[in-house]
């Protein structure tokens, strides 16, 4: 299974590793041709702003808009989120909207206001899941056909819908591969739709 990180700017090298470590060929992606033989992609947490630049200076924003179109297997994490929304807040280019969501950026508050918590995942089973979060987005809204994996709060921070997941906190930053694990689960279609809620 080979998939993919957008390594334009963001936690690009934690990811790769994760992915490694779960026996997936992780590759770093910066141009279009690069999408064509991957099984899945992982978009980063960063700097959404910047990102967004980047995707559109190296003409990837088509290309992605084409394959969530198709339903293929995307990773979002905290600026990921926001990327691979329907909508958010304050970006100045429209977003992938390969995940039928709303995005409120940097609902928790700035930098100095990053923390940590535990969640409860249940589609990542009984043990709580260490989310961090750093100037995290949360989820205003979602759509019809979008399964909530998790809140904090009554705040919204993880959702999935068909083979795209996206998480307002960072999974790379912690020792704990299972989120990575369900979305590969996803890819090849081993995960089982379960611990939802609405």
């Amino acid at each position: 299974m080979k998939i993919g990180v957008l390594a334009l700017q963001g936690a690009v090298t934690e990811h790769i590793q994760m992915l490694c470590a779960l026996g997936a060929e992780a590759i770093p992606v910066r141009l279009p041709s690069q999408l064509d033989s991957l099984d899945g992609l992982v978009i980063p947490g960063g700097e959404s702003t910047t990102i967004s630049k980047l995707l559109h200076e190296h003409n990837l924003i088509e290309p992605l808009h084409l394959l969530a179109a198709k339903g293929f297997p995307l990773f979002g994490t905290c600026a990921g989120m926001i990327l691979l929304a329907n909508k958010a807040s304050d970006l100045q280019w429209q977003p992938i909207g390969a995940i039928d969501i709303e995005v409120q950026r940097n609902a928790f508050g700035r930098q100095v206001d990053s923390f940590e918590a535990d969640l409860e995942i249940p589609a990542l089973g009984d043990k709580p899941f260490r989310g961090i979060f750093i100037r995290a987005p949360v989820i205003g809204r979602v759509n019809p056909g979008v399964d909530i994996l998790c809140r904090l709060n009554c705040n919204i921070v993880a959702a999935r819908q068909g083979k795209t997941i996206a998480c307002a906190f960072h999974p790379e930053l912690t020792d704990d591969s299972r989120f990575h694990k369900y979305f590969l689960d996803l890819v090849t279609g081993e995960a089982i739709a379960q611990g939802s809620s609405r």
